[in-house]
């Protein structure tokens, strides 16, 4: 068969992390005949070409702004994936698309580690994305309640400027799924009252660079318990190697 190849499709992907760390997977592991390449698409309609041009592609990660629209192109989809309505893994086997979420699995081990066990608490979800979806979806999942914010007015949606300061005392957990102060706009930040935040907080940035974004720096002033996404992603990304390689769970 040749080289095995794999890949992330998404747009831009100069934030990827996922090609540096499979190369250095495959180098520690001894794994030779793999490689694994960023695909930046600037429309999702490019993937079939993009499947049809590399014949040893088995599997594909799927980042910003796909997650959610690419589904259209895929023969099936996980239970897991259909249910939370996005997609970040895709596997290749015999012309056929499958598609998965793994960011759910990743998140829920990594909430857990940073809630240590605390369950009565109420989460504030910042976004409506795809990565907003498998992170509401493991809350539903913990019996967690939680908000969506947004910047858009809708049903069941609040906006940022009706986050309050007794909001927030309400809702102890709060979760960045966009990419608002993502590398290279590291300055940038969600506009909350980060003054009504307290050691009773837990913020969990699904971004992971850089390391201590802005919104973290806030809840590391306040004394609030804090995490990135790099976590996050390195179990999701084992987990999709798993998916790609047909590898059992461990019981």
């Amino acid at each position: 068969m040749g080289i095995k190849q794999y890949g992330l499709i998404g747009y831009p992907l100069t934030h990827s992390f996922s090609e540096k760390y499979f190369a250095e997977k495959f180098e520690r592991e001894g794994i030779e005949d793999c490689r694994y390449d960023n695909f930046p698409i600037d429309q999702i309609e490019m993937l079939p070409a993009l499947i049809s041009s590399y014949e040893n592609l088995i599997g594909l990660n799927v980042t910003i702004p796909y997650k959610q629209v690419v589904s259209r192109f895929l023969d099936d989809l996980s239970e897991e994936a259909s249910a939370i309505g996005a997609v970040n893994t895709i596997r290749i086997e015999g012309g056929r698309l499958s598609g998965f979420n793994t960011d759910a699995f990743g998140f829920e081990i990594s909430l857990g580690e940073l809630l240590g066990g605390v369950s009565d608490v109420q989460a504030l979800v910042l976004g409506t994305g795809g990565a907003s979806k498998a992170v509401t979806y493991v809350l539903k999942q913990k019996d967690i309640d939680f908000q969506l914010v947004s910047r858009q007015e809708s049903e069941d949606v609040l906006t940022y400027r009706d986050v309050t300061a007794d909001v927030l005392s309400e809702f102890q957990l709060i979760i960045n799924t966009t990419p608002v102060g993502m590398y290279p706009r590291i300055e940038e930040c969600v506009d909350l009252p980060f003054e009504a935040l307290t050691q009773q907080h837990y913020l969990y940035d699904l971004i992971y660079n850089p390391e201590l974004t802005t919104f973290l720096q806030h809840g590391k002033a306040a004394g609030a318990r804090i995490k990135n996404g790099l976590e996050m992603l390195i179990l999701q990304a084992e987990k999709s190697w798993e998916i790609w390689n047909q590898i059992p769970a461990e019981q």
